[in-house]
């Protein structure tokens, strides 16, 4: 395994460097932010963040690239974006790991992360000859009523350091191939891993000479994504983090009439009826709360089961969770990682008190692992617990890997009130083999999710389908299918190839 050291050369970065970047160089006049590594501890890096006369250079300069870019054909756009996923996939072992280093996941995570950002790019490829408008027929003779798809200008995105470059990707490949720039502002907690990618785009745009505000970096905190809200000139604020976080990007955004797309908390469930495969129920359900540490907005949060094989069910995860392997993510023998850092810590002892004033009852009990082999102080025992489905705590999303299970009696849609109770709606799951009672939880009375799973968990989803949730999740959509509308601005056409000037509802204007 390659020490940080050795992946700084090969994504050629300076860990004490600057962290803007955009129009060829690397710039920064603010404070001073430090990555240390959830892995051992160790500091990784430290680099300069913006100050408001770097955002205005970056904004300024993402504007006039805007000008030339949006006249490129979408096609050449995306031959752009086809270049960007050939040249991650080069980078694609050193990424991961960096991935991995900085930000805690495990190295399989780590590259599968950086294996999204190639799809996308494959699936923007695509889109860039697919940018479809719709011809309706009008109600006046010889006129033609059709609409199109422009460009919006200047594209924000807030990312987590959850996923510190896939979602990123997802929201530039698109905009790229749409015809946007994009200005970022990825996570205080994983600086070098948005260093290593605008190197890597950054090269791609020089050797097509292209200007490089198409694609601008700027390291900071919650005041650079405070300018970004307010300012007028980014025409759509993608901001994926908590939902907090989201009602203040939304009021901001919102108070200047702009365009936001909100990916924000989720507080994710399983149903487990009666007719469910035990087994492929207890692997979702496993790998989907202690994957990624509990760090995922998608992480299974909540298992809601039958009360006839509750008692099995039980036995069989607490079984599964016995066999976990936790320590060091790079090891690939390892299935957990640690948490972030020592605030999600805190966090996640906080919830485990919280559960237990609440009444619950623990399976697989919790608590901080410290001393050999862990290196750091973030390492924690992934925990489950029984309790009742409206304690307060069951309601909150806890960025962690704690796990509640409850119990249900009756029929499919008791489950499924329990199901939608919460208030995010991000991704859900049912494990069952008996269609009705999958069908019904797919209906408009069913789940209430943006995503909603058969036989698989809450999480791991594909880059074809649009990826989002409703309620306090946000509502935006990202990634694929149509998610690509969201980057454009919609404008409706009316032609008139007769010498007569009909007006619409038949109304007659005569002088």
């Amino acid at each position: 395994m390659k020490k940080i050291e050795n992946l700084s050369k090969e994504l050629n970065l300076d860990t004490g460097q600057k962290g803007c970047h955009s129009g060829g160089s690397w710039y920064g006049s603010g404070e001073m932010i430090q990555s240390f590594s959830p892995v051992e501890g160790s500091l990784l890096g430290s680099l300069q963040t913006a100050d408001i006369e770097d955002y205005e250079q970056a904004i300024a300069k993402a504007e006039y690239a805007f000008l030339s870019f949006r006249k490129i054909p979408a096609p050449r756009r995306g031959e752009l974006v086809r270049q960007f996923g050939n040249r991650l996939r080069e980078k694609k072992e050193a990424l991961g790991q960096l991935v991995s280093w900085e930000m805690g996941k495990s190295l399989q995570e780590g590259l599968g992360e950086v294996q999204e950002m190639i799809d996308i790019c494959d699936f923007a490829v695509g889109l860039s000859r697919q940018l479809h408008g719709v011809t309706m027929t009008s109600e006046r003779a010889n006129h033609r009523l059709y609409e199109q798809y422009h460009p919006l200008g200047v594209v924000g995105v807030i990312s987590a350091f959850n996923f510190p470059v896939a979602v990123w990707s997802w929201n530039v490949a698109l905009a790229w191939v749409c015809g946007n720039v994009c200005l970022w502002k990825p996570s205080e907690k994983t600086p070098l891993c948005s260093i290593a990618c605008q190197q890597i785009i950054s090269a791609v745009l020089k050797e097509n000479n292209l200007p490089e505000g198409i694609s601008t970096l700027l390291n900071g905190g919650a005041a650079v994504g405070k300018w970004m809200a307010e300012d007028h000139r980014i025409a759509l604020l993608s901001a994926t983090g908590s939902t907090r976080m989201g009602k203040d990007v939304a009021q901001k955004v919102g108070a200047r009439l702009g365009k936001s797309l909100l990916e924000l908390g989720g507080n994710n469930a399983i149903i487990i009826t009666p007719s469910a495969d035990l087994d492929t129920a207890i692997r979702a359900a496993v790998f989907g709360a202690v994957g990624t540490c509990g760090q995922r907005c998608t992480s299974t949060r909540r298992l809601i089961i039958h009360k006839e094989l509750f008692e099995d069910f039980t036995k069989r995860l607490k079984k599964a969770y016995g066999q976990l392997r936790i320590g060091n993510p790079l090891d690939e023998n390892n299935h957990v990682g640690p948490l972030i850092d020592k605030e999600a810590v805190s966090n996640y002892l906080h919830a485990l008190a919280q559960v237990e004033t609440q009444g619950g009852t623990w399976l697989v009990e919790g608590g901080v692992l410290k001393g050999t082999p862990y290196q750091s102080e973030c390492y924690v025992k992934p925990a489950v617990a029984i309790i009742k489905h409206d304690a307060p705590i069951v309601q909150e999303e806890t960025f962690a890997p704690i796990l509640y299970l409850m119990e249900y009696s009756g029929d499919l849609e008791a489950a499924i009130e329990i199901q939608n109770e919460v208030k995010q709606g991000l991704s859900s799951s049912i494990m069952s083999l008996n269609l009705q009672e999958t069908e019904t939880f797919l209906s408009h009375w069913g789940s209430d999710c943006g995503i909603a799973n058969v036989n698989i968990g809450t999480s791991g989803a594909e880059i074809g389908g649009a990826f989002g949730g409703e309620k306090e999740t946000g509502g935006g959509r990202e990634s694929g299918s149509d998610a690509w509308k969201a980057y454009m601005r919609r404008q409706t056409n009316t032609i008139n190839f007769s010498k007569d000037l009909p007006l619409a509802q038949g109304i007659v204007f005569e002088l």
